[in-house]
C-alpha cells in the first residue's frame, strides 16, 4: 500500500567560481566543503518502504553534473525495540575520477557494503 511508502528528491546547485585553494590546506580537488559535487549541479532522490512494523527497506540515488552516480539500498530490521541491524550495498560510479578522496573509492566503479548494529536507549 502507498501508506508504506515515503520518498524524497532534492537537489543543490553551486558554482565553482569560489572553490580555488592554491595552496591546498583543504584539497577539496574543485570541491568545496559544502558543496561535495562535482560541476554545479546535483540531485539526490531516495525512499523507504515499511514492508511490515519490524522491517524497512530504503534506498537512495544520487547524480551530478560530472556524472557521478551513487546508489545505496538497506533492509532494516528491529529484532526487539531498540535494537536494530541494517544490511547495505552500495554502489559509486564516477563519471568524472580526477580526484583523490578520503574513501579510496576512486575507481570508476566501486562496489561496497555493510552491516549495522544500532542499540538504542
Amino acid at each position: 500500500p502507498m501508506e508504506n511508502l515515503s520518498l524524497f528528491i532534492m537537489a543543490g546547485y553551486g558554482t565553482d567560481d569560489n572553490l580555488t585553494d592554491p595552496t591546498y590546506a583543504w584539497p577539496a580537488g574543485g570541491r568545496g566543503f559544502y558543496k561535495q559535487w562535482d560541476g554545479n549541479w546535483a540531485v539526490w532522490g531516495g525512499g523507504t518502504y515499511t514492508i511490515n512494523e519490524k522491517t524497512s527497506f530504503n534506498t537512495q540515488i544520487s547524480y551530478d553534473e560530472g556524472e557521478n552516480l551513487g546508489i545505496a539500498a538497506n533492509i532494516a530490521y528491529d529484532i526487539v525495540p531498540g535494537l536494530t541491524i541494517t544490511a547495505e550495498v552500495d554502489y559509486l560510479h564516477f563519471g568524472d575520477n580526477n580526484f583523490d578522496n578520503w574513501t579510496s573509492a576512486d575507481d570508476e566503479d566501486s562496489f561496497g557494503g555493510l552491516l549495522r548494529f544500532q542499540r538504542s536507549f
